[in-house]
Order: structure tokens, then sequence, then C-alpha cells
């Protein structure tokens, strides 16, 4: 059965490469996101380079691609060897891009991901004034997820003068990203 699993993945690491739908894409990036929930897959999913296709698909201008994709690496983000690599790979910064997104699940799911990404050697990435910045904003939103994940983010991921910094700055800007839509 579990080499069942490996041609499995692979065939839809395939379907994804070759096809020209966009729904057939869509739906083979769902399921390899929601195959990415069970560690069991994790060795398998690194071995067919599904962590670089997930980064690779956060610059596409598909906001469900996007979606499905920021979902699968903040599922993937949990293991240790997984989280290195996206670190090691320069993830970062694409995840921090899907803070503006439009959709509220990509930016619920790209918090999500920047929290589980957090360690001492990433925090200063992670916790950089814009994103900082950002999660202010996103503490005032109306969609009480949204403000809760961010307010969390806010006080177990970032020091006091980090916020403190963030918001003198917020009050001499009027640029920022946008709150999703919901």
């Amino acid at each position: 059965m579990e080499l069942g699993r490996l041609e499995y993945l692979q065939a839809l690491v395939t379907e994804f490469q070759v096809t020209d739908s966009p729904e057939a894409k869509e739906q083979v990036l769902a399921n390899l996101a929601n195959f990415a929930y069970d560690p069991k897959n994790y060795e398998y999913l690194r071995q067919l380079q599904v962590l670089d296709l997930f980064l690779d698909t956060l610059t596409e201008d598909s906001e469900t691609l996007m979606e499905f994709a920021i979902g699968g690496l903040c599922n993937l983000c949990l293991d240790k060897t997984n989280k290195d690599y996206i670190l090691e790979a320069n993830g970062v910064e694409p995840i921090i891009n899907c803070l503006s997104s439009s959709n509220e699940e990509t930016v619920m799911s790209a918090v999500t991901t920047l929290m589980y990404l957090t360690t001492p050697q990433s925090r200063q990435q992670t916790t950089a004034l814009p994103v900082v910045e950002c999660m202010l904003r996103f503490s005032l939103s109306a969609s009480r997820r949204l403000s809760n994940l961010a307010t969390v983010f806010l006080e177990d991921y970032c020091t006091p003068l980090q916020v403190e910094e963030a918001r003198n700055l917020s009050k001499h800007t009027a640029v920022g990203i946008p709150l999703p839509k919901d």
C-alpha cells in the first residue's frame, strides 16, 4: 500500500505540471494540500519536491492556487525538516506576500504559517516591521478569526517594543496591506 501512496502522489504532481486546465490545477493542488495534513506523507512530498511546488505557486496570479499552496505549506511546516527546508529555500518572503491577499483563507494560512516558521533564527524575518504593522491592522479586522489570530501573533511572537515601533510607524503612514475581503 505504501508504494501505492507514493505513486498516487507522483501522479498528482505530474498532472499538476502537465495540465493546461486551471480547474484541474486547482483540484490537484487542493488534493496535494490535503495530503500535506498527514505526517505519513511528509517524506513522499519532500521526495516529490511538493514544497517547492507550493512555494513556486505562491507567486501565481490565481488566488485559488495561492490559497491551496499556502494551505499546503501551513500543513507541512509543523514538521521540523519541512520547516527548515522552507526557511532555507527563502520561503518566508513569498509567505509574507500572501498577507496582502484579498482571500481571508489565504491570509489566515499565511499568518499561521509564519507562526509555525518562527524560530530564534527566523524571528527577525517572520516578525519584521511590515509584518508586525500588518498584524496590527489585522487585529482590527471585522473578521473575528483574523483579528484573534493577529492578536495571538502580536502577543506570542512579537516583543512589546516591536509592537510599539509598528504602532508609531502606522501613525505616520497611510499606505499598507489592505484587509482581506470577507
